[in-house]
């Protein structure tokens, strides 16, 4: 990266942590396939169930790690070889999770977001929406947890930063899939049956990821490694850096959560629109509305400032489309074309911030003009 360019796509991918730098070099210097039977395979198998531990430790995670290429691959073993009889997921997730959960049930979100339930009231039975964080089996009898249904809920949203209240949902014998790439390294894990994690979050080097299983016995099996879950040789490096981020990391959100706040007020003052303003959201991800202006046009200026942001999930940024995330929120195709989202890292401070607001303002003028 030029020395001369600010960095505020974290969400996307983050710069990879020195202590993961280093014990990703170590580990390519002498390695083996840990499945080999030889003295050196065997020595090999042995880093790699240390690290697996080192990992559930980091995260307070008490069952199975399952490590795949990252948080997608996490997502499509989790969501395809549950034993479950039907997945119900919501329509502000990830595309990762639409993609496999196309043609599933969605719930209903509000305008940050964050998802409710139909209550049925108890006059005739006619639905009324009511707002909730907790989803309990008598709001809709469709949405029963007694069979075989799994909940497909984000943690944190890759677009927004809003944090959906996991630990108060109340499930009955539902099980709760969380996609925790945007929150795993950062924040506590919810109580979930499974998760999924990606190390290129949260200081760890890209490919490498994992899927969290509260019991094996929640998974149709499906490949020669992994315990039989996941086919192919494990990457062993990659592995070692990411145990090596999550030992590593600090508590740097109460700093971003300043940065954004100074982000956020000042995006206000120059007559812009904070996405969802006045929910919990992780300090690191926000998204901005400067009306008049495209995201694209805004992306393109932003670039050429030499400041890199994005409009949306990386995963989507080059699509045409504008976010589905904000459509599912109530916004119009008009005012969702223009929001870009910038997201914070360890590295960012002050004069980041202000360097991005000087510009912001400086386009703001500029339409208003």
């Amino acid at each position: 990266m030029a020395a001369d360019r600010l960095y505020l796509d974290h969400a996307a991918t983050t710069l990879m942590l020195p202590a993961a730098k280093a014990a990703m070099v170590d580990a390519l210097e002498c390695w083996a396939n840990p499945s080999s039977p030889h003295a050196d395979g065997r020595a090999a198998r042995a880093t790699l169930e240390r690290a697996r531990a080192r990992i559930a430790e980091a995260l307070g995670w008490r069952g199975h790690v399952v490590f795949t290429s990252g948080a997608s691959e996490a997502i499509a073993i989790g969501l395809t070889r549950a034993k479950a009889a039907r997945v119900v997921t919501s329509p502000v997730e990830h595309d990762s999770v639409l993609r496999v959960t196309e043609g599933a049930e969605r719930l209903a979100v509000d305008g940050d977001g964050c998802v409710f339930m139909l209550r049925h009231s108890r006059e005739g039975g006619n639905p009324s929406p009511t707002l909730s964080p907790a989803v309990t089996p008598e709001m809709d009898p469709r949405l029963r947890g007694d069979d075989g249904v799994m909940f497909a809920v984000q943690h944190v949203n890759n677009e927004t930063g809003v944090i959906q209240p996991l630990d108060g949902l109340e499930r009955g014998g539902a099980l709760l899939f969380a996609d925790c790439a945007q929150s795993a390294g950062k924040l506590p894990l919810p109580d979930a049956d499974m998760i999924a994690i990606s190390a290129h979050k949260f200081g760890g080097p890209p490919g490498i990821g994992a899927l969290l299983v509260r019991d094996l016995g929640l998974l149709h099996a499906g490949g020669g490694q992994e315990q039989g879950y996941r086919a192919g040789t494990e990457n062993l490096p990659a592995i070692l850096a990411m145990a090596a981020a999550l030992e590593a990391r600090t508590d740097w959100l109460p700093d971003a959560a300043r940065l954004r706040a100074r982000v956020d007020a000042g995006v206000e003052a120059a007559g812009g629109q904070v996405v969802a303003r006045d929910a919990a959201r992780i300090p690191a991800i926000a998204s901005y509305r400067m009306p008049g202006l495209s995201a694209r046009a805004q992306l393109i200026q932003f670039d050429l400032a030499g400041i890199s942001v994005s409009a949306g999930s990386a995963c989507s940024s080059g699509s045409l489309k504008t976010s589905h995330v904000l459509h599912a929120m109530g916004w119009d195709e008009a005012a969702a074309s223009e929001v870009v989202r910038v997201s914070f890292g360890p590295q960012t401070n002050e004069a980041d911030i202000e360097r991005f607001l000087g510009q912001w303002v400086a386009m703001a003028a500029r339409v208003r003009r």
